[in-house]
């Protein structure tokens, strides 16, 4: 394995410290994921090629779809793709609302040197390769900067067609902005950064410079996801991963909003297929009950049909290519193994590296796993989150304490506030003393 720098290290460990998933250097602690990256470097590579492709990840509560979907995130950025992720939510992100669900991709959106929002590097860097490709035509002097901004635009408008057919506003805002930054108006330029990144209430003023007029509704926004997959493109980015995380929630929505979001992803899913989106990879998140039962995708048949996937008795004999992929559940083994990676990604950046391999040892980590399972009910497949927060927790007191043994001074306590609602569910209650012990007579 690489070396890992500090930096990406410190990112890891204080993630899993706090309890949450890390969105960075998943791959340093992957388990069990092995299986998938042949089938998911191959639709990457098809989308990268001019396709577009879709996938459902299906996965109780704790199995990890989280983790998975960040995982493939980092895969995709090392092929040089754009990533976003989205959180599903009736109030905040409606999926129906596909204007809302573009803004929270832009205002999400990372690449492999960038952090979230990265849309105005994206711009920036498109509209350098435009005036790279101009200087490279030889017909334009670099010094003659109103020469070279007329044939930036002019470029810019071949390479938007498309789009503009159908949102001219974008090709707009796009020469707009070109031409803001060329005369040093960095408050208009802003702004309209601001409108091709679907926020509302942009200046009145901007809008009139670039000749545009309202912001991007629901048709707009996919739209403007075709002319930011061009941008992408063009400044070297093969495609765009956007995750719609979460999407269970959807059967917990009123009925009108339940049905129009499930025929908002059906219209995506229809537009992938006939090629619209040159260069997405499109992934979802759910429950087998939200693919399954009659609150969520069953409601709507031809959906229904799209996701539709035989599974067989056995995970092993799963076809990864088709549109659903399902997550099984952690085994102790799994989790003593997870556990082990842990520990030499932290040992590694320990003050007390020694210390922290001889006291935290394999024996030590299976039997950990084993009571953290058993805190939640056995319930193992829900067990990694708070396995690795308690793990981190016994690593720190072992670095720090030079006479710390966890074997003698550590007692695992899980108290209800700092479980999920899943792992409360599964806590093991236990009683402080007989008195607590109800007894029916």
């Amino acid at each position: 394995m690489n070396p890992v720098s500090t930096a990406r290290r410190e990112e890891v460990v204080g993630a899993l410290r706090r309890g949450t998933v890390p969105h960075s250097g998943l791959d340093l602690f992957a388990v069990g994921l092995e299986r998938f990256e042949n089938a998911l470097d191959k639709e990457l590579g098809n989308a990268a090629a001019g396709g577009a492709g879709f996938k459902a990840v299906r996965g109780e509560y704790g199995s990890g779809k989280t983790f998975f979907v960040r995982w493939l995130g980092e895969r995709a950025k090392r092929a040089n793709f754009a990533v976003t992720e989205i959180q599903i939510s009736e109030t905040e992100t409606p999926l129906h609302r596909l204007e809302t669900v573009y803004r929270r991709l832009t205002e999400r959106l990372t690449t492999a040197t960038q952090p979230p929002s990265a849309l105005r590097e994206i711009v920036d860097n498109w509209v350098y390769s435009l005036e790279e490709d101009v200087l490279a035509d030889g017909t334009v002097e670099e010094t003659d900067e109103e020469a070279l901004n007329q044939a930036v635009t002019a470029l810019l408008e071949r390479r938007l067609t498309e789009v503009a057919a159908t949102n001219p506003g974008f090709a707009a805002a796009l020469r707009g902005y070109h031409r803001a930054q060329a005369e040093g108006r960095s408050a208009i330029a802003e702004a309209l950064i601001a409108w091709l990144g679907g926020q509302p209430n942009v200046a009145a003023s901007a809008k009139r410079y670039a000749g545009i007029k309202g912001d991007l509704d629901h048709f707009g926004a996919l739209a403007a996801l075709k002319g930011l997959l061009v941008l992408l493109r063009d400044c070297g980015h093969p495609g765009l991963v956007v995750v719609l995380d979460e999407l269970e929630t959807l059967q917990r929505a009123r009925t009108d909003t339940r049905e129009k979001g499930l025929n908002a992803l059906r219209q995506l899913l229809d537009e992938i297929a006939n090629k619209q989106f040159p260069g997405l990879y499109l992934v979802i998140t759910g429950t087998p009950a939200f693919f399954d039962g009659p609150q969520g995708v069953q409601r709507l048949a031809p959906l229904a049909q799209r996701l539709h996937t035989d599974f067989l008795p056995d995970p092993r004999h799963d076809n990864l290519y088709a549109s659903q992929i399902r997550l099984g559940g952690f085994d102790l083994n799994k989790l003593h193994e997870l556990g082990v990676s842990v520990r030499e990604l932290y040992a590694d950046g320990a003050d007390a590296p020694q210390r922290v391999r001889s006291r935290v040892d394999d024996s030590y980590l299976l039997g950990f796993a084993e009571a953290v399972a058993g805190e939640l009910g056995g319930k193992v497949g829900i067990a990694p989150r708070l396995y690795l927060r308690k793990l981190v927790d016994v690593m720190d007191r072992v670095d720090q304490n030079e006479d710390f043994d966890p074997r003698l001074h550590y007692n695992l306590a899980v108290g209800g506030s700092e479980l999920t609602e899943v792992e409360r569910g599964a806590h093991v209650q236990r009683a402080g003393s007989a008195d607590e012990v109800e007894l029916d007579l």
